[in-house]
């Protein structure tokens, strides 16, 4: 059984770790305001920030949780946002646009419902490389 712990636990971080490798963009540090906190315990993808056009990719969903994610964005811009779910194509949302202020962050929580798994990522492209935005991907329980 230990050995079993280990596996997941190794697998666990692969997952973690092939998604922040695979998010895109110019990562720079910023003194400004959070864009969008630590999901915590329930989170599966956390992009605190970056810089112009990117995206994630993940291959967690568990299909007994509902699903939701959160974009935010400032910079006097746009982003538009493609999610897709790689098992449930069909209920993959809508691509979106979240207007971007300069100045303080503009946030949008899509509730993605219940009974997905499997893999999922977003592209995001930025009207300009000086939009900041970040992510997150929940399962709460």
């Amino acid at each position: 059984m230990k050995r079993m712990v280990r596996g997941r636990r190794a697998v666990a971080v692969a997952a973690v770790a092939g998604a922040l490798a695979l998010t895109v963009g110019a990562g720079q540090a910023s003194a400004q305001e959070e864009l969008i906190g630590h999901p915590g315990p329930d989170g599966l993808i956390w992009v605190p920030e970056q810089w112009g056009s990117g995206g994630f990719v993940s291959g967690g969903l568990y299909a007994g949780l509902d699903t939701y994610t959160t974009f935010a964005c400032e910079g006097g811009g746009s982003i538009e946002v493609a999610f897709r779910l790689d098992e449930h194509p069909d209920r993959s949302p809508a691509p979106f646009t979240l207007d971007c202020p300069a100045g303080s962050p503009a946030r949008v929580a899509v509730p993605l419902g219940t009974g997905l798994h499997g893999g999922f990522g977003a592209a995001v492209t930025a009207s300009s490389a000086s939009i900041r935005w970040g992510a997150t991907v929940v399962q709460p329980e």
